[in-house]
């Protein structure tokens, strides 16, 4: 029986081993994750701008090319060991930046970074916010009246009252009158006095 020639490039393993191309398609496109689109990875790898959208597609395809989508992942995976948070070395950080900021005098750093690792232990440093619903536009005209002689009582001892006094202006109306006459009669106009209760 004689051997059927396939054509065309061999199906590609999870197990084969990558060109020097698609090593850096996989480093830029994890690398830069969210940075750059996969077809500015691929231009970046070295394949062509012209068939850089197809080849991008290609290589993050897992029927097409499923070793690369296996490095991409792989890589993804070394990068969240090395770089992501856990609760040690989050508490390692703040220790070193307080300990170099001790040393280089910022002492405010150094308390900031201190205050932190007390925060992120979860019971040394405890915040407490008190939220209260409903407002004035809720409550009846009693009950506005009550809630503010309420404040008015307890702030009794340390308020002023500045409510200004009364003044009686009969004697300021009785002036701007006999002012208004003088002015009158120096000009021959007739000054009645219907005219003079108008202008009060």
């Amino acid at each position: 029986m004689a051997k059927i020639e396939t054509r065309g490039r061999k199906k590609a393993t999870a197990a084969q081993p990558l060109t020097r191309k698609q090593e850096l398609f996989v480093k830029e496109l994890v690398s830069k994750d969210g940075q750059i689109t996969l077809r500015e990875a691929a231009i970046n790898a070295g394949y062509s701008a012209t068939s850089a959208h197809t080849r991008a597609y290609e290589l993050t395809n897992p029927a097409i090319s499923p070793h690369v989508v296996h490095a991409i992942q792989s890589y993804r995976n070394e990068l969240d060991a090395k770089y992501g948070i856990t609760y040690l070395r989050h508490i390692r950080d703040l220790q070193n930046i307080r300990d170099v900021a001790l040393q280089n005098g910022a002492y405010s750093a150094a308390v900031q970074a201190e205050y932190r690792r007390g925060q992120a232990q979860g019971d040394i440093y405890v915040s407490k916010s008190e939220v209260r619903h409903g407002s004035i536009d809720s409550m009846n005209k009693d009950e506005v009246l009550k809630a503010l002689e309420e404040i008015k009582n307890s702030y009794a001892p340390i308020t002023i009252d500045i409510t200004p006094e009364e003044k009686d202006n009969t004697g300021n109306r009785d002036k701007a009158r006999g002012r208004l006459l003088q002015t009158s009669e120096g000009s021959g106009a007739e000054v009645t006095e219907e005219t003079i209760s108008d202008e009060d």
